[in-house]
């Protein structure tokens, strides 16, 4: 059986990168999604311990002082976080853990678990990012114009990251991303013994490694 891993998506504000994570689930049942630990404001719609866990600051800061958080990251005006045991324990059951965060975070989880597989989703271009952030209406204009201006930062760490989607539209970009998850799948460092798994499975075709 190939060991599970964490895969990170990040991008800036209005990248899609909520929509694109709700579709790439939508179609792979195996992924399992890791929700963030949040300060901010819930959105219309938005559902406490689906979307976020929405929580106080001070509740927050009892969370990081008692390390139980992979990361953590104060984002234009909020802390996001993310709960440390759910990711290993879904991983070491050989589950593929999502975790949709911002690139601070993923900077910090990068240090700490280099086996995670990190993904950045860029919009096709700022003039289309910028319209994306005032048609869904959630922001002001003053946090929509932070937003923007925090993009073209985040646009620098591009280079960190293993692979880049460009989200043209939802379905393309889900695509490209099944294609990351099908080759890290094969990646001998998922496996943790090929050789005998391959002996174990005889002349029965029908026995698979994965």
């Amino acid at each position: 059986m190939s060991k599970g891993f964490l895969m990170v998506l990040s991008g800036p504000s209005g990248s899609g990168k909520g929509t694109v994570s709700a579709a790439l689930m939508k179609k792979n049942k195996e992924i399992v999604f890791s929700t963030s630990v949040t300060t901010r404001t819930p959105r219309p719609g938005e559902v406490n311990g689906e979307n976020y866990f929405f929580v106080s600051v001070e509740e927050f800061e009892n969370m990081v002082q008692n390390d139980g958080l992979l990361e953590y990251a104060f984002v234009h005006t909020n802390y996001y976080g993310t709960p440390k045991d759910f990711v290993f324990e879904e991983i070491e059951k050989g589950e593929i853990v999502l975790l949709e965060i911002d690139v601070q975070g993923a900077l910090q989880i990068k240090k700490r678990y280099k086996e995670a597989v990190f993904i950045f989703l860029l919009p096709p271009s700022m003039s289309e990012l910028k319209q994306r952030l005032i048609n869904r209406d959630t922001e002001t204009e003053e946090e929509i114009n932070t937003r923007f201006s925090n993009a073209y930062k985040e646009l620098d760490f591009v280079g960190e990251y293993d692979f880049f989607v460009v989200n043209n539209t939802v379905e393309q970009a889900v695509r490209d991303i099944e294609h990351i998850i099908a080759a890290e799948k094969l990646r001998t460092k998922r496996f943790k013994n090929i050789k005998a798994e391959v002996l174990e499975r005889g002349n029965d075709d029908d026995n698979t490694i994965l």
